[in-house]
């Protein structure tokens, strides 16, 4: 725990705040609306499903403020090379914005549940009023439209007329919104479907369902098009979140009113109210609208995310010219690319467009090009219908190449790489391509003779299922080895290759041929190893060889391989800031 502590103050820092605010929001939001004298009347129909409605939804407002805010990845960029300077543990945060994204996205589900449950409750208490008869004070306040179609609190009417667009009825007293009618309605039902608040209240939950369920792993991983497309909601999300409470069908006591008419003074005068009242009489309430203010809240995320939108397209609508295939074992297709003006570092990912298999869907990858290449590169495995249609494109297409569309780059956390003294890469399977990008970058900068290079030693993880998934890589890895011994730094690089999946032939000749000085499997100098990683072992000898490092490590695999480095972080760090420190860092799309 004190490691945790340690390495993720700043996150649990930024954790507790938005806790804190949401907590604030509506904790405040909810004694006010429970409290205040001007929704006195208003509670004596709704009760305490009105707090619980309206503080429920000022914390909507504010979650949506923050819902965009870390996918603007044109900003996040921005931010990461503004950081360049700062202090690890703040640009670290940069890592975590799909983490905060998919926080928000909870909170969001969360409230929208309590505010809908609260508003059926609302309904239900504003029909049961309507229909009372009993003399009682929330009865009494569900008829007063019957004596001033202005002055009305509760939206079902005996006349079966509601709220929902502007009038030229008798005008308020000044600073009051104008009257607003609504057109028939019979049941509860109808006003939760047809009403402005009602129906843009069901397209938002809607919307909201169908945005979360489709962002689980599974379907992510296995139907990234359904993630893709349903994804796109958002922009019904917001417009509905702007217009939904326009109409104003819950109304408080006007402030002109309170001094004239207060409820504590008034409120039993409605009730027993004298047929001629000479001396001490009290006028009867009016009431406004709750004014809408989500708009307020989501103008400048909105803005922003718009202008990082635009610039995403304008980047899009840039020539890409495609110079090389490669068709690769394992059905991993790379593709190298160069675009006039693209800049990139070490580990950054684009995302790619591809108009011949779809116009629409935009997938992202990592770049395993160095910078110091005159091309970017790719390498797409197929895992889905998208990738297996592109390579499919790729293979059938003899004379003419695809168009291809590239946004980005785009910044992760394998570009502070070179900031550690030694990294741990951990790759697995497809996972490589990040590190295949670092390493290609190492080995140009010993070809330069390259001072500068703050890192000291490289220990690389590759984790593969089976044997063929080796093999596009092998290439790099042995002028690696080759380029080091030639340079008098064989030991700066130490990689370990793991094949989890394998049959007993493969075992077999493994054990046949380990006194080869090469490989049997990958050609290689180190051997491969046959099953998984024990993490407490690879991470002791790391923390033994480097007492007094700083160590980075780097993973692009599965959440589960994630959780089991994470804690191997945390249980190898030192708490004294001298010795060994591990600190972890994943790629996030």
């Amino acid at each position: 725990m004190g490691n945790w502590l340690v390495n993720h103050w700043f996150s649990a820092a930024v954790l507790a705040a938005w806790l804190g605010i949401n907590i604030f929001l509506f904790t405040y939001y909810f004694l006010f609306f429970d409290r205040d004298e001007r929704y006195f009347y208003t509670r004596a129909i709704l009760g305490s499903a009105l707090a619980w409605a309206r503080a429920s939804a000022k914390c909507l407002n504010f979650n949506s403020m923050l819902i965009l805010l870390p996918v603007c990845r044109n900003l996040l960029s921005f931010l990461r090379g503004s950081c360049s300077c700062c202090r690890r543990t703040l640009r670290k945060q940069l890592d975590h914005n799909l983490t905060f994204h998919k926080l928000v996205a909870y909170a969001l589900a969360l409230f929208t549940a309590v505010h809908t449950i609260a508003h059926l409750f609302n309904l239900e208490r504003y029909n049961h009023s309507q229909q009372a008869n009993d003399g009682s004070l929330h009865a009494v306040l569900s008829k007063m439209h019957l004596q001033d179609s202005n002055k009305w609190l509760n939206p079902i009417h005996s006349n079966q007329t509601v709220s929902i667009g502007f009038t030229a009825a008798s005008p308020l007293p000044h600073g009051h919104p104008d009257p607003i009618l609504l057109p028939p309605l019979q049941t509860v039902e109808y006003v939760a479907f047809t009403t402005i608040p009602g129906l843009t209240g069901v397209i938002i939950t809607l919307a909201l369902i169908l945005m979360v369920t489709s962002s689980t792993e599974f379907i992510r991983r296995n139907y990234f098009e359904v993630f893709w497309y349903t994804h796109h909601l958002f922009i019904v999300y917001f417009i509905g979140l702007v217009i939904h409470g326009v109409a104003g069908l819950v109304r408080g006591q006007t402030e002109e009113s309170m001094k004239e008419v207060h409820p504590q003074r008034c409120a039993e005068f409605l009730v027993h109210k004298p047929k001629e009242c000479r001396e001490g009489c009290c006028k009867d309430p009016e009431f406004g609208s709750i004014p809408a203010e989500s708009w307020k809240w989501v103008l400048a995320p909105v803005i922003l995310y718009i202008f990082e939108r635009i610039l995403r397209v304008w980047r899009s609508k840039q020539k890409v010219v495609v110079t090389k295939v490669v068709m690769h074992p394992a059905k991993v297709l790379e593709l190298q690319m160069q675009k006039k003006g693209f800049r990139m570092e070490v580990g950054q990912y684009i995302f790619v467009n591809c108009p011949a298999v779809s116009l629409l869907e935009w997938h992202p990858f990592t770049l395993t090009s160095a910078p110091e290449e005159d091309f970017f590169s790719i390498h797409i495995r197929a895992a889905g219908d998208w990738t297996e249609r592109i390579i499919d494109t790729f293979q059938q297409q003899k004379l003419e190449m695809p168009r291809i569309k590239v946004d980005g780059p785009f910044g992760t956390a394998s570009e502070d790489v070179f900031r550690y003294e030694v990294a741990m890469l951990v790759g697995a399977g497809i996972g490589v391509t990040p590190f295949a990008s670092i390493l290609k970058s190492i080995w140009y900068r010993f070809q330069q003779n390259d001072q500068t290079l703050k890192t000291k030693k490289i220990y690389f993880y590759w984790l593969c299922r089976d044997t063929d998934a080796f093999a596009w890589f092998n290439d790099l890895l042995a002028s690696l080895e080759q380029k080091m011994a030639e340079s008098g730094k064989a030991d700066f690089l130490t990689y370990r290759l793991f094949l989890t999946g394998w049959n007993t032939s493969i075992a077999n000749n493994a054990a046949l041929h380990f006194d080869m000085v090469t490989d049997t499997v990958t050609g290689l100098r180190h051997k491969t190893i046959f099953g998984r990683p024990r993490w407490d072992i690879e991470f002791s000898a790391v923390a033994t060889a480097h007492p007094r490092s700083v160590v980075g490590v780097f993973l692009c695999g599965p959440e589960a391989l994630a959780k089991d480095l994470q804690r191997s972080c945390h249980q190898h760090s030192s708490l004294d800031p001298r010795k060994v420190k591990f600190y972890f860092n994943k790629e996030n799309f």
